[in-house]
């Protein structure tokens, strides 16, 4: 089911409101596991993407999760929801949206890391060394997971 595809066939480009979830996958050197995305500007990630009618956010995030890079994800820990102005996206073919993303982050998972037609490349990234070329909001939220981490006890 492609519940975006329906929409748009209604609405045109209109500007909709999409409800969506990432995963913050950690490996045991507290490093994140980003995509490179298969799209035009061949940006670096966190894995996820939208909901589909009747999943709640983290069942988005373990699907997406595992569409993505191939690894079974489990024990999300809820990290954060984003939304509002700043998180309004122009896509490269014009569609128009507003998202609020779940951010889950967990560091149990399974699974071999495989490339699908969505991903380019996989690596891990310290919060200190992450990539230039990336998504906007998911280089804030691993900056928020990583510096309110580090501001508790």
């Amino acid at each position: 089911m492609n519940y975006v595809k329906e929409l748009r066939e209604l609405v045109g480009q209109r500007p909709l409101i999409l409800v969506g979830a990432v995963a913050l996958i950690l490996n045991d050197k507290d490093e994140v596991l980003l995509q490179q995305r298969n799209e035009q500007r061949k940006r670096w990630g966190l894995p996820g993407g939208l909901m589909e009618p009747g999943e709640s956010t983290e069942e988005t995030a373990i699907r997406e999760s595992f569409e993505e890079t191939g690894l079974t994800i489990r024990n999300l820990a809820l990290f954060k929801l984003y939304s509002g102005e700043e998180f309004f996206t122009k896509a490269d073919n014009g569609d128009e949206f507003y998202s609020v993303t779940t951010a889950y982050v967990t560091n149990e998972y399974e699974g071999e890391l495989t490339l699908t037609p969505e991903s380019l490349a996989f690596e891990t990234f310290s919060s200190t060394n992450l990539p230039a070329q990336m998504v906007g909001s998911h280089r804030r939220m691993i900056m928020d997971y990583f510096n309110e981490k580090n501001e508790l006890p």
